[in-house]
């Protein structure tokens, strides 16, 4: 989770993630990890700056050949 989504817009100054909003993310996190728990495998969840958690847990797990990501799209 990126605190920084928890901030508000530049131009109204709304938050960028609503109660709902953040409601409906923790619970299809929880979901998720439950899901992959019956599978036998297991969600990593953290909260910080996604450019500085991706590269501790590359540093962690040490042997990693490929990082994909998705970018959200920001306001104009």
């Amino acid at each position: 989770f990126d605190p920084r989504h928890h901030l508000r817009t530049h131009r109204y100054g709304f938050p960028r993630t609503g109660p709902h909003r953040l409601r409906f993310l923790l619970e299809s996190v929880k979901d998720l990890r439950e899901t992959l728990k019956k599978k036998g495998s297991t969600l990593v969840v953290r909260k910080g700056k996604p450019e500085d958690v991706v590269r501790d847990l590359i540093t962690q797990l040490g042997s990693v050949s490929a990082v994909a990501f998705h970018e959200e799209v920001r306001e104009i």
